[in-house]
């Protein structure tokens, strides 16, 4: 049984005598990193510069009118209408933020603290609807306010999430309302 403790008496780590290698896996690492973020950056700047067709966004108007719901939440981005993973980086939409929208009768104020602000003119809704996704999130069945918007000659959805989920019906019902009545004003 001696030979046994003898054995496990011995036992220890082994030093560390290749620093040079270890220091260099390390630099190694950091490089990957650093390119990889490079990449994602100049693909972002890329898909950006494909985009920059769309035209500016629109500035809210002097006389937006009386407010008729608001709402506090998150602004989750913009995609091509009907294509969820088609994220739009033009002119700041692809910018996740912080979001206070208001509903007036001129159309949807769209203000985000720290990232371009925009304005949807009531003309340019086309449809509002309760979703799971939008490129970079997704939530649970219905868990997005999603708004179908033109902008230029293109169909945009953009992502909305309340602060208060629960908001997100009287959104829906009311924007659809909205967009029925300005297309039967139109029609006539």
């Amino acid at each position: 049984m001696t030979p046994v403790i003898l054995l496990a008496a011995q036992k220890e780590s082994a030093e560390v005598t290749n620093w040079a290698g270890r220091i260099g896996w390390v630099v190694g690492l950091a490089l990957f990193v650093a390119l990889v973020y490079w990449l994602m950056r100049e693909g972002w700047k890329w898909r950006g510069t494909l985009q920059s067709d769309l035209p500016e966004l629109p500035a809210v108007p002097e006389e937006p009118g009386e407010a008729r719901l608001t709402m506090s939440g998150r602004y989750h981005g913009s995609t091509t209408a009907g294509q969820w993973l088609d994220r739009i980086v033009a002119h700041g939409l692809g910018t996740r933020s912080r979001v206070e929208l208001t509903l007036t009768d001129a159309g949807l104020d769209v203000v985000r603290p720290g990232a371009t602000d925009f304005f949807v003119p009531r003309e340019a809704l086309r449809e509002a609807r309760l979703d799971k996704g939008i490129a970079g999130k997704v939530l649970t069945e219905g868990g997005l306010l999603v708004v179908t918007w033109a902008h230029g000659d293109k169909l945009l959805d953009s992502g909305f999430r309340s602060d208060h989920a629960a908001e997100h019906n009287e959104w829906v019902e009311t924007l659809n309302q909205m967009i029925k009545k300005t297309e039967t004003e139109g029609a006539r």
